[in-house]
């Protein structure tokens, strides 16, 4: 059985174009834009389409083909009022925020949306940002150091009166806030990352884990790691995957929009981008975090979605996406090129076969559990 639930559904979640430039450095032309007014369209649309969730993304400084930037949590609460059931995280940096005003903020959130808001904790991978602010530039374990605790103190926060924490990054003198959260116990918690670091830091903290684009193979073997470690800290914690989704009626569309998009790529903002990630990830202990083995044709979309491989007919990319629900995948976080038309094709043409499969695979499994108990009793009555 896969370490993701057999019986639910896996959950779509779409990246927020709330920067300019879109999911891809390149060039290509896009019909993807970042202001406010495309963004509530796009969220109405994804909702309809069947998306869980919508990621809106954190960025203070200009670069790497992102020249504007809408800040995340106001950014958020706006595409809140203009839906009723989709749910949107907001990514939020440790070191410019403070845990207690986030945890104020998102409270107030909360109330506000009845209950739709979420947190994805970034702890930090573009180093000119924090130059740029004034904030010191931990090293690579220590920026996941600060945000396990950057976590402890929203959780406690939201879960506790009289909240007292004394760390290094942080502390807390009796504090109680209200009104607390809707959710309970908490508004969820995601966290992104591919280095052992990341890894430790959700399998004691976090509720979801966010990893980029990756073969299957590689996916389950950062599943199985992370999943050995939460059960050692008797702890939960579900799993994301990065995906740029190109689905076309057929693989040789879906294939020429993947190669057009790469050859008009930003050759110089790949470099820079690639220089940047590349030089957080070399530096954690095992020289292994985000973007550590990505070629220059992954950078292209930068976290890494060419690799799952989502890219074809509606059918071939629901079969992939039953298969990485199999190995332990609870949710596709995805990007597209062109957001409102893609985002609406794939609720009406891949999403239905996702859904199809699930049932068919959930029947076989049950089919497969009556088999075996009939075999056992057979065999008890026998003895």
């Amino acid at each position: 059985m896969s370490q993701s639930s057999s019986s639910a559904t896996i959950k779509f979640a779409y990246w927020v174009p709330n920067v300019s430039g879109g999911l891809v450095v390149s060039t290509i032309p896009q019909r993807t834009d970042w202001s406010l007014e495309y963004n509530q369209k796009l969220a109405q649309t994804a909702e309809k389409a069947g998306f869980d969730y919508a990621l809106s993304q954190i960025r203070f400084t200009a670069g790497y083909g992102a020249e504007h930037q809408h800040e995340s949590v106001s950014f958020s609460q706006a595409i809140l009022h203009a839906t009723t059931k989709l749910k949107v995280l907001a990514a939020i940096l440790p070191g410019p925020w403070h845990p207690a005003v986030v945890a104020k903020q998102l409270a107030t959130i909360d109330h506000i949306s009845n209950g739709r808001i979420a947190i994805n904790v970034v702890s930090g991978w573009f180093k000119g940002e924090f130059q740029a602010l004034g904030e010191p530039w931990l090293e690579h374990d220590e920026r996941y150091r600060r945000s396990n605790e950057f976590i402890r103190v929203l959780k406690g926060i939201w879960t506790q009166d009289k909240f007292t924490f004394k760390g290094d990054f942080y502390r807390i003198n009796d504090y109680t806030l209200s009104p607390k959260p809707l959710q309970k116990p908490h508004p969820e918690i995601f966290q992104g990352g591919s280095s052992r670091a990341a890894r430790d830091n959700a399998a004691s903290v976090s509720d979801w884990y966010f990893t980029n684009g990756n073969t299957p193979e590689g996916i389950k073997a950062q599943i199985d790691d992370i999943q050995a470690k939460a059960r050692e800290n008797g702890h939960k914690v579900r799993i994301g995957v990065n995906a740029f989704i190109i689905a076309r009626d057929t693989e040789e569309e879906a294939k020429a929009v993947l190669d057009d998009i790469i050859k008009h790529a930003h050759v110089e903002a790949v470099h820079a981008f690639g220089d940047a990630v590349k030089q957080a990830g070399k530096a954690s202990p095992e020289g292994e975090g985000n973007w550590a083995k990505s070629t220059f044709e992954d950078l292209v979309q930068y976290n890494d979605g060419f690799r799952t491989n989502l890219i074809g007919t509606p059918q071939q990319i629901a079969e992939r996406i039953v298969h990485l629900k199999s190995i332990g995948v609870d949710l596709i976080l995805a990007g597209f090129l062109h957001f409102i038309e893609e985002v609406e094709y794939f609720g009406r043409k891949v999403l239905p076969l996702v859904r199809e499969l699930e049932a068919q695979r959930a029947a076989a499994t049950s089919a497969d559990t009556s088999a075996d108990t009939r075999e056992a009793e057979a065999a008890t009555s026998a003895a």
